[in-house]
């Protein structure tokens, strides 16, 4: 069973692998985050550890016991009490209740660990996929919006302290 962990240095390997063997997947619904972003990836970890040290975020990266990075759950903007939540997950891991647990995960660790009241996301109209991990975990619709590819919807998820 993976585990979520918080992002550290010992990960950077690991999750490297992760980008770059997902990059087409990933870019197939998102952005893709370009070459500058490998080339640099050490000097870019450090920088969101620096972030997570700050506690404007927080990064989570999905282990399985092998030490592969399997996904990752992401708090960014930390503040006043919300953040806004954000996933991924390797393709050839989907379909395995990973995304569901590890943003059920998150969500505790937002009460418990970092202190949040709310959470915020955003999943594309068509990407059926990620809107049923959001209400899974007990996230409701709160809008519409245009997200990079397209129609989106908003959410939100109050967390009880």
């Amino acid at each position: 069973m993976p585990e979520l962990q918080l992002l550290s240095p010992d990960h950077f390997p690991a999750l490297l692998a992760f980008e770059q063997d997902n990059r087409a997947y990933f870019a197939a619904t998102i952005p893709d985050r370009g070459d500058d972003f490998f080339a640099e990836f050490d000097e870019r970890m450090r920088a969101l550890l620096a972030e997570q040290e700050a506690g404007t975020c927080y990064f989570h990266v999905l282990v399985d016991p092998a030490g592969e990075v399997l996904g990752r759950v992401n708090l960014v903007d930390v503040a006043d009490g919300a953040a806004d939540l954000g996933y991924r997950i390797a393709e050839r891991a989907t379909g395995r209740g990973l995304a569901t647990r590890g943003v059920r995960e998150v969500c505790r660790r937002a009460v418990d660990t970092y202190g949040l009241t709310t959470l915020r996301a955003a999943a594309a109209v068509g990407n059926g996929a990620s809107r049923a991990v959001l209400a899974k975990a007990g996230f409701t619709v709160t809008g519409e919006t245009r997200l990079s590819r397209g129609p989106g919807l908003t959410y939100v998820l109050r967390l009880r302290p």
